[in-house]
């Protein structure tokens, strides 16, 4: 039996999935990771959150990467494996999504925002630390082209890019969510993690503890493979087309 012929066999028997996404979902798309050989943090050191509150020189480094699009975190475009992953959204067999990118390419791909929970945040916007109002890149880049120290308009507190920042604080109010999606459903479905980035981790291991089955698609082994009940190390677009094929 093929990978896709089994997957679709577990999604067939299950009521409620939640995909658990990360970096290896969206390295089809040209979107690169953070932390393998070429990675993101291998080419640039990250900006603490602190760092970027103390100084003005941090602040415009940031900002400079934003609009020089030195990360790569944005401009891409979905592939079929978030193709994928949306379709089951509408078909209603999985009920969220719950990712560790910022590349904004599963809402890109149709799914609705209430179904996308992001743990990490999203780089395809910024807003104000202080009030949190929501500011488009295309609004602040003119500012950033004048020199100015972006704030907000609104509060005059300083506006960073929409992404959890090393130093800041994971969201408590999608950590929630996520925490509950985990509790709930009956398979926990991972694409593209390896599963080391705490606490997104142990969300997985929530699944598993409150009898849903675990499966985890990703290129190299996790350290949470001796628990699934399957593991698949396949590319997850044309692994979720096969698969998708064989639900219809």
């Amino acid at each position: 039996m093929s990978s896709a012929a089994i997957l679709a066999r577990h999604l067939d028997d299950a009521q409620r999935v939640v995909v658990f996404t990360g970096a290896g979902i969206s390295t089809e798309s040209g979107i690169p990771d953070f932390r393998s050989p070429g990675g993101v943090w291998s080419k640039m050191k990250p900006i603490m959150l602190q760092d970027f509150v103390r100084s003005r020189d941090v602040r415009r480094e940031a900002w400079t990467r934003v609009f020089n699009r030195t990360a790569g975190w944005t401009g891409a475009a979905p592939n079929a494996g978030h193709h994928a992953v949306t379709a089951l959204l509408h078909a209603g067999k999985v009920t969220s999504i719950i990712t560790q990118n910022v590349d904004n390419l599963h809402q890109d791909s149709g799914a609705p925002l209430e179904k996308v929970i992001e743990l990490h945040g999203n780089a395809a916007y910024a807003k104000c630390l202080n009030c949190e109002i929501r500011y488009e890149f295309e609004h602040i880049e003119p500012r950033w082209r004048a020199d100015e120290d972006i704030v907000c308009l609104a509060c005059d507190g300083l506006i960073k890019t929409a992404t959890v920042s090393f130093g800041q604080p994971m969201p408590e109010e999608q950590m929630a969510r996520a925490t509950l999606e985990a509790e709930t459903c009956d398979l926990f479905l991972v694409l593209g993690s390896s599963l080391v980035v705490r606490p997104a981790s142990g969300l997985p291991i929530i699944a598993k503890q409150d009898g849903a089955k675990l499966i985890i698609v990703n290129r190299e082994p996790t350290e949470l493979d001796e628990i699934a009940d399957l593991v698949l190390h396949e590319e997850i677009g044309p692994l979720l087309t096969d698969t998708l094929a064989l639900l219809k």
